[in-house]
């Protein structure tokens, strides 16, 4: 692709590089005599056998900035029978003149390049290589790739047709001259040679382009493409209709007299000026790192991140200014500013004071009711209830008063076994009696 006619400055593949990889950083920028301008985001070269028919090509046509080279199957094959590209499918109609050049592999002698410039003329915009492949030419990319398309696809029928019938004999062969007005008309209009009146005009190829990537586009990849203009005319829409899913859209009024003096309605217009009001400020701003303050007043190692003006901060410190385009660019859509402003200063309270949380709470199930567990159950003791069983390790209890003084301290003693066909169960312990812990624990 030629991207400046001035400095004739060009963009190519480097060599290595497979055209699936093949991305806007990684193309070599070169001039007409083959030297590296920008080397781009690869140390990748440039083949300067591959480079020299387009450097040819560029320096004898002005008209044409962009070149697409290929040799797949089907174009090789065509390019090595000395018949070329019949005028057998509609494809092959609409490539116009076709020029041949018999080439070597390369074009290091200037007579041969002088000889591809004569064999191309003015006006062709398909050029074969012999035993190679096949060029296209456009003075858009979407033009160099219109002929391109159609080159494979009539050399791919002619392959086929050849292959089925057996020979150029058993072929029905079209008269160039009896089509060419029509076939010329149809391939240098544009629009698919259907150009409609309209306030845009299609250039050759930019129709079929826009659909290709259209596809691309809805298959899921990010082509990037800009498209000149949009596929569907404006229709006129009834108010209930839905273009929108209900639950990524904010409310809104309707134009509706009885909702004209609506105080709803003058609501929602205030807090729309309250979120737009801030952008009529300065609005390219920097993000720098500045100093936290100690609570004794000196400087903290640590560092925090601040939004300073473009023009308050330092010209010659490090940092990219960030413009402010959206009034929710650092807000989530459709959010109060007084719950921002309480956000914030929450947020502050917690630096200060090096509070660690768990972060901002999801809002995703904000309108789930969730039940909470009902809280334990305090039981008070009433003087009035009837008192309780007897323990029956009141014995035990005794004994062990009498062996260490004091319940609960001292060192315990052997305990006497349980009484015979009496099964010794957690459940038989009076609650609120308090035991020794070592002879509790060997009793259990």
């Amino acid at each position: 692709v030629r991207i400046s006619k001035e400095q004739d400055h060009i963009l190519i593949i480097p060599r290595g590089l497979s055209f699936s990889e093949a991305s806007a950083s990684n193309l070599v920028k070169l001039n007409i005599v083959g030297e590296v301008v920008d080397q781009g985001a690869t140390n990748l070269r440039v083949d300067p056998s591959g480079f020299s028919p387009h450097a040819a090509i560029y320096s004898t046509r002005p008209d044409v900035r962009c070149v697409i080279h290929i040799h797949t199957p089907a174009t090789a094959a065509v390019s090595s029978m000395k018949c070329g590209i019949l005028p057998i499918s509609q494809e092959a109609l609409l490539l116009g003149d076709v020029a041949y050049y018999n080439y070597q592999g390369s074009l290091d002698e200037q007579q041969e390049r002088i000889q591809l410039q004569k064999v191309l003329g003015p006006s062709a915009k398909v050029l074969v290589l012999r035993n190679h492949g096949v060029m296209a030419l456009g003075e858009t990319v979407e033009e160099a790739f219109n002929y391109i398309f159609c080159a494979q696809h009539a050399c791919e029928i002619q392959v086929h047709a050849l292959a089925g019938a057996g020979g150029i004999n058993n072929l029905l062969l079209l008269d160039l001259e009896k089509y060419k007005p029509l076939t010329f008309a149809l391939a240098a209009g544009g629009g698919g040679g259907v150009n409609m009146e309209g306030q845009y005009k299609w250039k050759v190829g930019e129709l079929e382009f826009e659909s290709l990537m259209r596809m691309l586009d809805n298959l899921g990849y990010r082509t990037g493409y800009a498209y000149r203009q949009p596929l569907t005319r404006e229709k006129p829409r009834h108010k209930s209709d839905v273009e929108i899913p209900a639950t990524v859209t904010a409310f809104s009024f309707e134009d509706d007299q009885m909702m004209s003096r609506s105080p709803l309605k003058y609501l929602a217009q205030k807090q729309q000026r309250e979120k737009t009001r801030w952008l009529n400020s300065p609005n390219t701003y920097l993000r720098v790192h500045v100093p936290e303050e100690s609570m004794n007043g000196e400087m903290s190692p640590r560092t925090k991140i601040m939004w300073m003006k473009a023009e308050e901060f330092n010209k010659n410190s490090s940092g990219n200014p960030i413009k402010i385009e959206d009034p929710n660019q650092f807000v989530p859509l459709n959010t109060n500013p007084t719950d921002v402003l309480q956000k914030r200063n929450k947020i502050r309270e917690q630096n200060r004071y090096d509070l660690t949380t768990a972060g901002p709470q999801s809002q995703v199930l904000a309108g789930i009711v969730v039940e909470k567990p009902p809280p334990m159950t305090h039981f008070e003791e009433d003087e009035n209830a009837p008192p309780p069983p007897p323990n029956p390790f009141s014995q035990f209890i005794q004994e062990d008063k009498g062996e260490n003084g004091t319940r609960g301290e001292g060192v315990p003693g052997n305990a006497a076994p349980p009484p015979p066909n009496t099964p010794v169960c957690c459940a038989q312990i009076n609650p609120r009696t308090s035991y020794n812990t070592g002879r509790t624990s060997q009793n259990m």
